[in-house]
């Protein structure tokens, strides 16, 4: 048997948060700056024409118009259109039958309208206050776009319980609000009890992984996770003092995660040149109960994703750095679906503190994590969970397409982007 765990924690270090130092305000009107009232410049007319694009999001039931010189709000009324407010530059905030904005522009067009587009909503950006997130930004911002994706669903809304099958837990401030800890269930598989405490030879790689994803956010303390936190489920896959897990240990947390209820499940485990029968079931069974299973692709840096990654049933996780190019140690080829940062990740450590770490094993949690995101949204709004087919179709389609075009062997589909899940109407939402 091949090892399991990916040699994932390359020399953690603690980051160290260091105060700004205090100055003083600057003049309110310094010499070299002009200074005096603003030169008001009169209103131009708009020179908008034609159709504004039916994309993202809107206000249900309005439209914003510019009529041409001369309409007849009389003519408009026969049309179904209910005239709500005057706006700046001649534009008309006027009220259809919600779910026919577009067919109901396109008569406003015919019948003198300039110009007609959708009411757009907007929402502010949501920035965590958790002090690490400033390191975390470049990455889970820059990168995945979880600020705006944040905007409409931290994962709290309708919580799909998350599986992280691993080394286990370990207690962390951070971590321990997000917890689903059911009573009397033997979370500890390989040893067949209910503490999931991470007692293996080099503990905290579960612990890590379990915050990436869904450390307790927006609590003024230690990191984000790319959830907010909230129903997390520990399964300790490795026995006391291994190195190691196996198809059994595996099968059997695969088995409890599906029989508990889990939507999503972390696989940041894997082997090369295997070919499991077994794991596999467990897999297909866990998919066709509902639950999308996410896995790390590897560690290597060679040809080849690691089995369970390689499975088609399997969203496939490589790693990219910060610059969005493939990380060294991230093993590749046709199985991979997806990329994530897996580069310097910050993380929840063994002895309290935030070390940084690399590997997919980090990686596969920060898509996991968007998995969970677009599910709690859909389920919020649809009274329904996503199917894993959906999942994939959704997370799949929105991707940034990076290296060759279209599906290559080093990215996949491109990097996971969440800003694009949360928004996107073509793959993700009716």
């Amino acid at each position: 048997m091949n090892r399991f765990l990916f040699p994932a924690l390359l020399a953690a270090t603690a980051l160290l948060l260091t105060a700004c130092p205090q100055t003083s305000p600057p003049p309110v009107n310094p010499s070299e700056c002009p200074v005096g009232p603003l030169e008001v410049q009169g209103e131009e007319p708009l020179r908008l024409q034609g159709f504004g694009q039916f994309a993202g999001e809107y206000v249900p039931g309005e439209l914003l118009v510019l009529p041409k010189a001369g309409f007849s709000v009389q003519a408009w009324q026969a049309e179904g259109v209910e005239p709500l407010e005057a706006l700046p530059r001649g534009l008309l905030r006027v009220k259809v039958p919600p779910g026919q904005e577009k067919a109901r522009a396109q008569a406003l067009l015919r019948a003198g309208a300039q110009y007609v587009q959708p009411n757009y909503i907007y929402r502010p950006l949501r920035v965590p206050n958790d002090p690490y997130y400033l390191w975390q930004k470049a990455y889970l911002n820059g990168l995945v776009g979880l600020e705006a994706a944040w905007a409409h669903s931290t994962g709290r809304g309708c919580p799909p319980l998350i599986a992280i099958l691993d080394t286990g837990i370990l207690p962390h401030e951070d971590v321990r609000a997000s917890l689903y800890l059911p009573q009397a269930v033997k979370l500890d598989v390989a040893d067949d009890d209910t503490d999931p405490t991470d007692r293996t030879d080099s503990p905290g790689h579960g612990l890590m992984v379990a915050s990436v994803l869904g450390a307790d956010t927006n609590n003024n303390l230690g990191m984000a996770g790319v959830t907010w936190g909230g129903y997390i489920l520990p399964v300790k896959i490795f026995k006391d003092g291994a190195t190691e897990t196996s198809t059994a240990d595996i099968t059997k947390g695969v088995n409890l995660a599906r029989t508990l209820g889990a939507r999503v499940i972390n696989l940041s485990i894997g082997a090369r040149n295997v070919s499991d029968p077994v794991l596999e079931n467990a897999i297909s069974q866990a998919r066709a109960s509902g639950a999308v299973v996410v896995a790390a692709a590897g560690n290597d840096g060679d040809y080849g994703v690691y089995f369970p990654a390689s499975l088609p049933s399997v969203i496939a996780v490589g790693a990219v750095d910060n610059a969005k190019e493939r990380a060294s140690f991230s093993t590749y080829g046709p199985e991979l679906d997806l990329v994530a940062p897996g580069v310097d990740v910050v993380g929840a450590g063994s002895g309290g503190g935030y070390p940084q770490g690399s590997g997919t094993s980090f990686a596969s949690p920060v898509v996991a994590g968007v998995v969970a995101l677009y599910m709690s949204k859909y389920a919020s709004g649809w009274q329904v969970w996503p199917t894993p087919d959906q999942v994939r179709q959704c997370l799949t389609g929105t991707a940034e397409d990076l290296g060759t075009q279209g599906r290559d062997h080093e990215y996949g589909f491109g990097l996971v982007r969440a800003d694009r899940v949360m928004t996107d109407t073509t793959y993700c939402f009716p």
